[in-house]
């Protein structure tokens, strides 16, 4: 009883540090621009202001959205691709754009500030700086 207890404690405590998937094709508020993803043939593009700054493959749109301190504009968005997840931080322009380049599906994403670690299929992992790291063990505390 008391493990199950801090397990669900456990959970409801990192509940608010992810933020939420999406669906959503847009127009998408940013520091920068609207974002918006439209689907091209079997594409979707990721447009900001009218202006293509990405294309990538996926049979459905999902994304996981940094919100700003403002709690209205999406600062960064990880976008779940057919070849694993793309990072857009919309911080400067143009965005930047770091490519996972490992097929997984993404569960969960917690944003740090220089960094985002998501759980996905095959276990937890670390995006920073355009590299992608799986974590063994950490003692870090994500928020």
């Amino acid at each position: 009883m008391k493990r199950l207890l801090l397990a669900a404690l456990a959970a409801a405590s990192f509940a608010p540090c992810a933020h939420a998937q999406s669906h959503a094709p847009g127009a998408l508020a940013t520091p920068t621009g609207t974002l918006q993803f439209v689907r091209d043939d079997r594409d979707f593009v990721a447009i900001l202001d009218k202006d293509i700054f990405d294309r990538f493959d996926a049979k459905t749109l999902t994304h996981f959205d940094d919100v700003g301190p403002d709690g209205g504009t999406i600062t960064r968005t990880l976008v779940q691709t057919a070849y694993g997840p793309v990072l857009y931080d919309f911080r400067r322009r143009p965005p930047l754009v770091q490519r996972a380049n490992m097929r997984m599906t993404v569960k969960r994403v917690f944003w740090q500030p220089d960094e985002v670690v998501m759980q996905g299929s095959d276990g937890w992992f670390r995006l920073k700086n355009g590299t992608l790291t799986k974590l063994q063990s950490t003692k870090t505390t994500y928020r």
